[in-house]
């Protein structure tokens, strides 16, 4: 269904494009491995009763990702502390 005409003239009727380059699997490999995360830590271990409560756990969520989270490999940084940092 993903790669099929009609998906594709559906998405451009919405103004909804792909951003990856025809054939290359690794255009999406960052954005994948962020579902992945967000999928393992906040969805199949709960139950939401309403989009608008699974909507506020996601942006709950985000805000936890960029700004709370520490990674070693940033040096102890959150990657907004990290990215201040550096642009510093």
């Amino acid at each position: 269904m993903y790669g099929t005409a009609e998906w594709v003239k559906m998405l451009e009727g919405k103004a909804v494009q792909s951003m990856s380059r025809r054939g290359n699997c690794y255009d999406n490999a960052v954005i994948e491995s962020f579902f992945a995360i967000l999928k393992s830590e906040c969805f199949y271990s709960r139950t939401y009763h309403s989009i608008t409560e699974l909507q506020a756990e996601i942006e709950e969520y985000l805000v936890y990702y960029n700004q709370k989270r520490i990674k070693l490999a940033f040096k102890g940084l959150s990657p907004v502390q990290y990215r201040a940092q550096y642009l510093s």
